[in-house]
């Protein structure tokens, strides 16, 4: 049996342990264009020096050797689904017998007037993204960066422990929009300008000027305003990376899709990571990646965790954790409690949680996950919401073993 993956991230990665793990003797192929293995979610950490190309990977030095996988440093253009054969860049194909796609996403640079044509206009998703930002920030010391969600605040704390010149603009009227509030966010806000980053806030680009040096020098606002910069970093949003199955019958919907056992359209064909648009977080990532790996090797196994609704974050030592949606409807019980050490925020529809936001000690949430994922209804539970823990959710089933609840119990 020979399995080919396509993509080296997380659910990969995962699949590709799995598969070596179920079937010793298999044939594991990986096709990525990346030179090394890196985490996405430290790509910042190299921007800032704190670590190098080696220090981004998540496995061994030795992994590929020592679990015998070949790994063809080449990009996927065509997926052959009659003659399953995976075509690369410089002709060749390579056969499989089952195939995973889990080439992740890629950053959206806006169609802003020379955006997408200049030199000095970078997304940040993969590590040559990162390669190119760090190379040219050291000739930059004006930095705009466009977007404040994770990955543009991850961004800015990096070139802000650099010395550079930082500019946040976000068309939202707060930072980190889609995982805080406004009194989680302003905290965050206040922490970076303290260590000299600048935010425009509620505004959009509208006009850049870009020289005969193709980089662009400034960009104006909306509201007339210019702002004068070096480099652009953008980080307003990502798109599945799915051009490998162009031609193909493989069914998308922008995300590539697939059934509960993560297979596509297309027999013998599975997908995992973001390139499914089930849930596009690195624990989720790994999840998929185990169960690809359990049905390509025949072993029919649903993925169940699909929710991804979760954010942590750490900027200058306060922690923060997110989950749900933060949104609260007509007839949504609000809870918060704020005090010099922490800000906490609970949501509860028709007497389940459905968002909670700790800003703080996050230590022992883990139990808030799973009462979101599984709707565990709270009108019976006398503890306060933000000191619950797994102990308020057990009880005996009739064979004396303890079972935790569920929803409907």
């Amino acid at each position: 049996m020979t399995h080919v993956i396509i993509g080296v991230g997380a659910a990969g990665i995962t699949a590709a342990k799995t598969i070596r793990e179920l079937e010793p003797d298999a044939r594991i192929i990986m096709i990525s264009p990346d030179e090394t293995v890196h985490s996405r979610c430290m790509l910042h950490k190299y921007i800032s020096h704190e670590r190098d190309e080696k220090t981004l990977s998540f496995v061994p030095e030795d992994f590929f050797d020592r679990s015998r996988i070949t790994w063809i440093k080449k990009k996927a253009v065509a997926i052959d689904t009659k003659n399953q054969e995976v075509g690369l860049e410089d002709g060749s194909k390579i056969p499989y017998d089952r195939l995973l796609i889990a080439t992740g996403a890629d950053s959206v640079i806006p169609p802003i007037m020379n955006f997408r044509e200049a030199k000095n206009v970078f997304g940040l998703r993969h590590l040559s993204d990162a390669q190119k930002i760090r190379a040219f920030a050291e000739k930059s010391q004006r930095i705009l960066v466009v977007g404040s969600g994770l990955v543009g605040m991850d961004a800015a704390y990096a070139f802000l422990e650099q010395g550079k010149d930082v500019t946040v603009l976000e068309m939202a009227d707060r930072i980190l929009p889609k995982q805080l509030d406004e009194t989680a966010g302003s905290t965050y806000q206040n922490l970076f300008e303290q260590h000299g980053c600048k935010f425009i806030l509620g505004r959009k680009t509208v006009l850049s000027t870009m020289p005969e040096t193709d980089e662009i020098t400034s960009v104006m606002l909306d509201d007339g305003s210019l702002i004068e910069c070096d480099m652009v970093v953008v980080a307003a949003g990502v798109s599945p990376s799915v051009a490998c199955i162009d031609g193909s019958d493989i069914k998308v919907n922008r995300f590539i899709q697939v059934d509960d056992c993560l297979k596509t359209s297309s027999d013998h064909v599975y997908a995992a990571g973001d390139v499914n648009g089930i849930a596009g977080i690195w624990p989720n990532a790994m999840k998929q990646g185990k169960t690809a790996g359990y049905n390509m090797c025949g072993k029919q196994t649903p993925y169940e965790d699909k929710y991804g609704m979760k954010n942590t974050m750490n900027f200058y030592g306060l922690t923060t954790l997110s989950l749900g949606d933060g949104i609260a409807l007509e007839g949504d019980k609000v809870i918060i409690r704020e005090d010099s050490k922490s800000y906490k925020k609970a949501i509860l529809r028709n007497g389940c949680l459905k968002s909670i936001l700790i800003q703080g000690d996050i230590d022992y949430t883990g139990i808030y996950q799973y009462l979101i994922k599984n709707n565990i209804c709270l009108d019976s539970v006398k503890t306060d919401v933000f000191h619950l823990s797994f102990a308020d959710f057990y009880g005996i089933d009739p064979t004396g073993q303890f079972i935790y609840q569920t929803a409907g119990m």
